[in-house]
This record gives structure tokens, sequence and C-alpha cells, in this order.
């Protein structure tokens, strides 16, 4: 008995908590189901992710006023930094961790006092029945933004 508890400790160590979670897929934006979304409400966003035990990889494609855009985001699970490009924030340095079935992740990026860094929290989750991901995005003292995926069939 004692051993198992060990084993499961361990499994919950090396990040277990998030076996339930399998972000995989094809996803479609849902502007309905989003909050404090803006003008982005009129996009079409579809969002592919491949998800490994060491890494999330989210290859977003959007169309807005008739303008299309890729982005290209790779988060490293096991929490290391890493460099990514964000449409909303530009380049910056990305750490990930596993808070259960969420994935937060934390950007810094540049500021626009040089010098100055910003800080935006991610954070990543699927509905119970997990047929819906919320990605909300939050900044010191603004609303968040939460943007609604529905899976694709």
């Amino acid at each position: 008995m004692k051993r198992l508890f060990f084993a499961a400790a361990m499994l919950l160590a090396a990040g277990g908590a998030n076996a339930a979670t399998d972000f995989s897929g094809r996803w479609n934006f849902d502007p309905g189901k989003s909050q404090n979304v803006g003008m982005m409400a009129q996009a079409a966003v579809v969002s592919n992710i491949a998800e490994s035990a060491t890494t999330l990889t989210v290859d977003d494609h959007s169309v807005f006023a008739g303008r299309s855009m890729d982005d290209h985001t790779v988060y490293d699970l096991t929490g290391a930094p890493a460099t990514n490009t964000s449409k909303m924030s530009g380049a910056g340095t990305t750490r990930s961790k596993w808070d259960g079935n969420r994935l937060v992740t934390e950007w810094d990026s540049a500021g626009v006092v040089p010098g100055s860094t910003v800080t935006r929290i991610e954070t990543r989750t699927l509905s119970v029945d997990g047929q819906t991901m919320f990605v909300e995005s939050r900044r010191a003292d603004k609303p968040p933004v939460v943007m609604a995926f529905d899976r694709a069939p």
C-alpha cells in the first residue's frame, strides 16, 4: 500500500495531475461563449493543437477584416523558459506549468517604456465535457480576455 501511495505521489509530482487534460485537436473560436474579446468577435480563428508529455504546440489561423494571419506557439510543459511570439504582445519569454488540469503560462514581453516588462498570465482550461477550451489572458488591472473554442468533429 505504501508503494502504491508513493508511486501515485511521484506521478503527480512529475506532472501526472494533468493526465486527464487533452488539448490536442482542432478548435474553432466561438465568440458567443467568449468574454471581453471586443472586435475579435468578428474574427474566424481555427486552432490546431498537438500535445506531448513535454510540449503543447498551437498553430492558429485567423481571418479578420479580410486579413489572414498565422501564429505558431510552442509551450514548454517542463516549466523551462521558451521564446514565443504572440499577436497580442509580440515577442516574449514564456514559462508554463500545470495547476491541476489548468495550463498556466506567464508571458513576459517588452513594455512601451524602454527597459520595462509587461507580464500577461494565460490560463488554458477545458469544459467538464472536454468540448470547449477556454483561453483566459490577464494583465494587471485589466479585465481578462477569455476566448472560447469548440472542439471540431
